[in-house]
């Protein structure tokens, strides 16, 4: 099958867990867990070299109840500004994270040493970087997850923390899954989930649908934490759980049936749970674990894990109740599981990729018979698949495609050694045919990747990938001067490149450079000594075109265009002090030479004293320093 060339990635989620139950380190995130509700506070404590921030599981309805919003989402960014706006869409919109696990974290921040704390194991300075891994069960694994986005977010250590949460509801929508994703941080973040378990799933639901079994159930929950002994439940709460169950499955099926893009109506009011899972997600059994990490399948796992058809009904209710706070016996079923080892699932199955599949569906409790389960894996995985191929597909094609940048930067090294020209200005007054067959081959692959790009043909975060970003920067601002000359060639420089002849591929490359340079400059760089080998705004052509336009009015009596030449003056400024502009700029017969004589001499004409920043960079020639 064509299929399991690329399976071996997909299918390997149950040999994950089956590592992490066995190594040790889960065993000690639960525990650290238990040491924060004895607290009531957060804990940090040293073990091995690494140290475990716990936080306490907040069983109480406060900290679910929201007012302000159906399902208790809100902006992740506050007043205080503990989170930037990097945190964001790939629309630019915020990200939404559920209030009551933000104000819980806040409050941690500023009524606690936590920042203090966090200090010292994040400030180089110290010299006491060490590993730090964030825990924290139920309401307490959303302030973890919070926790290490903050310290991932803000960039505080070389080395990234590590965040392990169990039965811990979900914490953000669609947009923080982007953002995740964007800064490829997902790989941070492990979700232990008990087949059963309700409160990962609760927050699909409304509050207003969970809010009063919630309110019967959480002192049930508090109690066996508090005395860390079991005791039966009462009828009136296993009929509260009963009622939340109910509720939640209703919920979890919508959002699995309807997907993201679908959480709102035309009005913009959230109709489905904004909430999407972000990270691994380690699904438990008794027959074993199996991590999944694509967030829709884990969407759909939270809902067909729940249908059993091996127990009656009550008894899932009452695994509802019992194994939210029943993770060490969760987690030592797996480690006896992965010890003992399973039998093998449809050893019939014509496939090593079926079987994986399988596999993976009976260690978290789904029969391997289960069609809709069974679905779900194949198709993130055919999906999983196609990106595979596509990626490999445009990365030779990008390989191959270098000899034409290659023959254009050859191209521009002549027109400047040679011929004393910019490369810009030769192409528009004579478009050499090699040059623009180069040109066009390259607009064609690109036009190919973008095209793939918005038809999702391609993995979610390839425009954050820096091999894509740097060569799509690489391309555009070595042809897009090529790109700008052919358009004012054709239109007899009528027309406006920036406003109308632009074409879409620079604009999104461009876009995509931006939203990473977001992230890069808040970490802090260097500015440059000298001046770059291509003019870094790769539209910088289009602007001396438009200025040429302009400063023809303004000889002409239309005295409205002085404020945009004097902007555009101040623009080519800010270029020559960031060293951002190139140097075959300066070559005699460049157009951009040919704007500053007409401008200078509009300028003297009319003020004899006059002098600007720029004035004293062109009369000293101080951007060849």
């Amino acid at each position: 099958m064509e299929a399991e060339s690329f399976t071996p990635q997909f299918t390997d989620g149950q040999e994950i867990a089956t590592f992490l139950a066995s190594c040790g380190i889960l065993s000690k995130a639960l525990e650290e867990s238990r040491l924060a509700n004895i607290l009531e506070t957060y804990s940090l404590n040293e073990y091995e070299g690494v140290a475990f921030v716990a936080f306490p599981s907040f069983l109480k309805i406060e900290g679910f109840q929201v007012k302000e919003s159906k399902y208790g989402e809100g902006i992740i960014q506050t007043d205080n500004k503990v989170f930037s706006d990097c945190l964001k869409g790939n629309d630019a919109q915020p990200a939404l994270v559920h209030q009551g696990a933000l104000q819980l974290f806040l409050h941690i921040m500023e009524k606690t040493d936590f920042q203090a704390k966090m200090q010292i194991y994040t400030d180089s300075k110290q010299r006491k970087l060490k590993p730090i891994i964030f825990v924290g069960h139920s309401l307490g694994g959303t302030v973890a997850t919070l926790a290490t986005l903050w310290v991932l977010e803000k960039r505080l250590r070389q080395s990234s923390p590590f965040c392990i949460t169990f039965g811990c509801p979900l914490v953000g929508d669609a947009s923080l899954v982007e953002a995740v994703d964007r800064e490829n941080w997902a790989v941070n973040f492990l979700h232990v989930v008990s087949k059963h378990d309700i409160v990962p799933r609760m927050l699909l639901a409304p509050f207003e649908s969970i809010a009063e079994p919630l309110i019967a159930i959480l002192p049930y929950w508090q109690g066996i934490i508090a005395n860390d002994k079991k005791y039966k439940p009462d009828s009136l709460i296993q009929g509260a759980c009963g009622t939340l169950l109910n509720n939640v499955l209703q919920y979890t099926s919508t959002v699995t049936t309807y997907g993201p893009d679908s959480v709102r109506d035309s009005d913009g009011v959230m109709k489905r749970s904004p909430y999407r899972p972000v990270g691994t997600y380690m699904f438990c059994s008794s027959e074993g674990a199996a991590c999944i990490e694509n967030s829709e399948i884990v969407l759909k796992m939270f809902h067909l894990t729940m249908l059993s058809n091996e127990k009656p009904y009550d008894n899932i209710v009452q695994d509802c109740l019992s194994e939210h706070i029943s993770y060490d016996s969760v987690l030592k079923h797996v480690i006896e599981k992965s010890v003992s080892g399973g039998r093998i699932a449809k050893p019939d199955s014509e496939s090593f990729y079926k079987m994986g599949i399988s596999l993976q569906l009976e260690a978290i409790g789904v029969g391997a018979e289960y069609d809709h389960a069974q679905i779900a894996l194949q198709i993130a995985a055919i999906m999983e698949n196609k990106y595979s191929r596509n990626v490999a597909k445009v990365a030779i094609e990008l390989s191959e495609k270098q000899c034409n940048m290659a023959e254009l930067e050859w191209y521009k090294e002549r027109c400047e050694k040679g011929d004393g020209i910019t490369y810009y200005d030769s192409f528009k007054k004579h478009e050499d045919s090699n040059a623009n067959g180069r040109r066009l081959k390259l607009a064609e692959f690109w036009d190919e990747i973008i095209e793939m790009w918005e038809k999702h043909e391609l993995p979610g975060d390839f425009q954050f990938q820096n091999k894509w970003i740097n060569a799509g920067t690489a391309y555009r601002r070595l042809v897009e001067p090529l790109d700008i000359a052919h358009y004012y060639r054709m239109s007899d420089g009528k027309g406006n490149y920036l406003s109308d002849g632009r074409p879409n591929r620079h604009k999104v490359v461009q876009k995509w450079m931006e939203e990473k340079e977001k992230t890069r400059s808040s970490r802090g760089r260097s500015g440059r000594t000298k001046l770059a080998s291509l003019t870094q705004d790769s539209c910088f052509w289009a602007h001396v075109e438009e200025a040429l336009k302009e400063m023809k009015n303004l000889e002409q009596g239309q005295h409205q265009k002085l404020e945009s030449l004097e902007m555009f003056e101040g623009y080519v400024t800010r270029l020559i002090n960031d060293r951002s502009i190139s140097l075959d700029v300066f070559l005699e017969g460049s157009s951009f030479m040919e704007w500053w004589k007409e401008w200078k001499k509009y300028k003297q004409s009319q003020f004899p004293e006059w002098t600007s920043p720029l004035y004293e960079i062109m009369e000293t020639e101080s951007w060849k320093g």
